[in-house]
């Protein structure tokens, strides 16, 4: 309970708040001027959040948070709630790790991924108790792991057991969110979790848990922004999200050269320990890049893994599932 505790007190608002202002729910005429121009004053966009990326901390910090429209915050505990929401229509656009677009695009959600970037691979984690027995990937076989289903850390895990030998149905996965992974770790109900940053930087510096295992040598470390049909579909509001996905490159340029100015803000505004955040920025730089065939077909393997694992209903063409429009905001390295 204390474990859970901890770590529910340094979640920011996750109970999911619906903007009740009118974003892409509302017609275009209102926005877009005679002459085919967008009135973004007119305009709100929905914006799912998650601490993992926290987003409005980070356009905040990078004084890109006074935008000529307004912006609806929702806060998600992981990807896949917000990629539910953002398929309802009732998020325009929101960042995940590489599987909750996977997850969405299998069950034929109206998503498309609209931009990528690289934030590190070492807050990837599969982490165990500080005194565990267990020293190497090979002896998760038949272990008790708790993952977030649909989540990067979902990815990972299937990853690390796939290059181990070991198929999903030789360990025993709970599904389960942060908190209640954070919780089954510290009392011994399972023996590892797979997760991501910042949840793996909590777990070892406030719940004593190694890394097993990080990201390294096992995922590509993309993350991607996905935004909804409806919101795509709409000139004003499509209008809003290239602003944004501008903003948000500037702010991760920003953030590169400012890590320690980052992280201050980042503790401040979501409650995380200032050391946490720390850990978190310095895992690894931003990297934003276009959403090109190499980045496409990346997302595309690890489609297929989870579908030849039978963790899909179907195989998906993730490039049905990607947008890219706003490429030329991202330009090549």
């Amino acid at each position: 309970m204390k474990a859970r505790r901890l770590l529910l007190a340094t979640t920011l608002a996750l109970v999911v708040t619906v903007g009740t202002a009118c974003g892409s729910d509302k017609s275009d005429d209102a926005a877009v001027r005679p002459d085919g121009s967008v009135d973004l004053s007119q305009v709100t966009v929905r914006a799912g959040d998650q601490k993992g990326t926290g987003l409005q901390a980070l356009l905040t910090a990078a004084g890109e948070g006074e935008t000529p429209y307004k912006i609806s915050w929702s806060q998600y505990q992981a990807g896949p709630p917000m990629l539910e929401a953002i398929n309802s229509g009732a998020v325009d656009i929101g960042g995940v790790g590489n599987a909750p677009p996977i997850f969405a695009a299998a069950a034929k959600s109206a998503i498309k991924i609209v931009s990528a970037y690289q934030a590190g691979k070492d807050g990837q984690g599969i982490v165990v108790p500080k005194d565990s027995p267990l020293r190497s990937p090979e002896e998760l076989r038949g272990k008790k792991i708790a993952v977030t289903k649909g989540s990067s850390a979902h990815a990972h895990l299937l990853a690390v057991l796939s290059k181990a030998g070991i198929k999903w149905d030789q360990i025993e996965p709970q599904y389960l969110q942060p908190p209640d992974a954070l919780a089954a770790l510290t009392t011994g109900r399972v023996d590892a979790w797979a997760i991501w940053d910042p949840y793996t930087a909590q777990a070892e510096q406030q719940a004593n848990a190694r890394i097993l295992v990080s990201g390294n040598g096992y995922v590509t470390g993309d993350a991607f922004y996905v935004a909804g049909d409806k919101a795509l579909g709409s000139k004003a509001t499509a209008a809003a999200l290239r602003d944004l996905l501008a903003r948000i490159a500037r702010a991760h340029a920003w953030v590169n050269t400012h890590p320690e100015q980052w992280a201050k803000t980042y503790a401040e505004l979501t409650g995380l320990p200032y050391d946490v955040a720390l850990t978190v920025v310095n895992r690894g730089p931003y990297q934003d890049h276009p959403l090109d065939a190499a980045a496409i077909a990346a997302e595309q393997g690890v489609a297929d893994a989870f579908a030849d694992a039978g963790l899909i209903p179907r195989k998906v063409n993730i490039a049905d599932y990607t947008d890219t429009r706003f490429n030329d905001l991202f330009p090549a390295s």
